[in-house]
């Protein structure tokens, strides 16, 4: 169950991680890495 959770978890990161890429606005830019930043936390096991 932990195992798809972090599948989730990356696929989730990598679509936020390409939005932010192709975005151009800087605004949604700052709001699309205050979500990145959590999801690679999460990712990498940190609490």
């Amino acid at each position: 169950m932990f195992v798809i959770y972090l599948i989730i978890d990356a696929a989730i990161l990598a679509l936020a991680v390409w939005n932010f890429v192709t975005e151009k606005d800087w605004k949604a830019q700052a709001a699309i890495a205050m979500v990145t930043v959590p999801l690679l936390l999460r990712l990498l096991l940190v609490k």
